[in-house]
């Protein structure tokens, strides 16, 4: 046999490969392996638990790798619902059946997670498994026993969600393991699921907090998990998981929620993970609507979406439900694109565009108005009177009857008011006015 020659032998050295993910021959030269540990590393030099935690820099540059095709899963009916009243059975078939209208056919909102653990979640769960939609998929999250991989299995489920907790805190000081155990327990429990026929759809619990090369992507590469972004990048460049079987769940602990999702899609993960209106415990959930908004902005096409459900969406959660939307909220707040100040409203008279975002109305069915209070000047009476009269009369605010409804506004507030006229006060100005 030819002896191999020196440059060869480097070649080798460097475990150099083709790379799917880039179509060039590229030099692997870190395999990380299990890193066991008999304490946990809880990295006290960030996370001192007395101060801010500390963001630290290493100066890598991750390339932009936005996935082919990008879409969003939701978990308002597991992780949101368990920061609220739980939702019953009708609330949830209607939120179901109104994401599956806003998702279109292509199926932007693909997957839809739910709790089985109740006699009224499993009703749910089968109500809307009768709808035979095939978005948004119905999902599970379950806990890592046989009983409940049982129950998925009878309920006729094809994927459900495992919790995987991956930071020393949770390995070390909550179950009691150590890096090695755990990795035994996660693969044994994965292997049974899919056994049985299940997809295991792994939830990285924790990963921001854990050692990443150390444990997560070891874990990575002994079995498939769909979880994370930066992150992104080692998991798909280290342990090779494809953009399809990646899903950010993040939360809004630094109100960084939708920038880390826009930030997942952007670096290489194919699904991000959301709750309708944000709710989730402590702090919530990534807002599914803001990530609707958010493809649109990052593909340039709604991707079949109906985007005027966001719209009936907060109108049920406040009028059926009784869940009250924070008033300022993007997109679904009733002030979203309400303008109080009376400057603004003269120029939305002259030309909408000047201060409102984009066309409200024919995107969300939301049209642009105005709150009538002490600011909003004879213009915002204005505004606010042609839009409730759609055309069939009109005024100006130099008009003398204008004049009138606002100095009747202003009294009101000097008489010590603090809250916003409502358009019944206005119509009785009105016909106060014209008397």
């Amino acid at each position: 046999m030819k002896n191999k020659t020196a440059s060869e032998e480097r070649f080798h050295d460097m475990s150099v490969e083709f790379s799917n993910h880039t179509n060039l021959i590229e030099q692997s030269a870190y395999r990380y392996s299990l890193q066991e540990r008999s304490e946990p590393n809880l990295y006290r030099q960030l996370f001192d638990y007395e101060s801010v935690p500390k963001v630290s820099f290493n100066h890598r540059f991750v390339p932009i790798n936005m996935p082919n095709e990008i879409w969003i899963t939701d978990t308002t009916f597991r992780d949101g619902q368990q920061s609220m009243e739980p939702f019953t059975v009708e609330q949830i078939v209607t939120l179901y059946k109104m994401m599956h209208r806003l998702g279109g056919e292509r199926g932007i909102i693909r997957q839809s997670e739910f709790f089985v653990y109740s006699d009224k979640d499993r009703r749910a769960l089968e109500e809307c498994m009768a709808l035979g939609y095939e978005f948004p998929e119905i999902t599970t999250w379950i806990r890592a026993s046989k009983k409940d991989f049982e129950l998925v299995k009878s309920l006729g489920i094809r994927e459900t969600g495992v919790l995987v907790s991956c930071s020393d805190y949770h390995i070390y000081n909550k179950m009691g393991l150590t890096r090695k155990s755990a990795l035994e327990k996660y693969t044994s429990v994965i292997r049974e699921i899919m056994e049985m026929g299940i997809r295991p759809r792994c939830h990285f619990e924790d990963i921001t907090r854990a050692d990443f090369y150390g444990f997560v992507v070891p874990f990575a590469e002994a079995a498939l998990p769909r979880s994370v972004p930066g992150i992104i990048y080692g998991l798909m460049h280290y342990a090779g998981i494809p953009s399809e079987m990646l899903e950010w769940n993040g939360h809004n602990d630094f109100y960084k929620v939708v920038t880390n999702a826009a930030s997942a899609w952007l670096y290489g993960c194919s699904g991000v993970n959301c709750s309708l209106l944000g709710i989730g415990e402590r702090t919530g959930n990534c807002p599914l609507e803001a990530m609707v908004m958010e493809y649109a902005s990052l593909r340039g096409d709604v991707g079949g979406m109906n985007l005027p459900v966001i719209t009936e969406i907060a109108d049920y959660f406040e009028n059926e439900i009784g869940y009250s939307i924070p008033p300022r909220t993007p997109f679904v707040g009733r002030n979203f694109n309400v303008t109080s100040a009376g400057i603004h409203a003269d120029g939305l008279m002259k030309d909408e565009e000047i201060y409102n975002i984009f066309n409200t109305e024919k995107l969300l069915g939301r049209p642009a108005t105005v709150a009538i209070n002490a600011h909003s000047g004879t213009a915002g009476v204005t505004h606010r009177l042609n839009s409730l009269f759609k055309g069939d009369r009109t005024f100006d605010k130099r008009d003398e009857i204008v004049e009138r409804i606002y100095a009747a506004v202003c009294a009101e507030y000097e008489n010590g008011r603090t809250t916003n006229i409502s358009d019944t006060e206005l119509m009785r100005m009105l016909e106060k006015a014209e008397k």
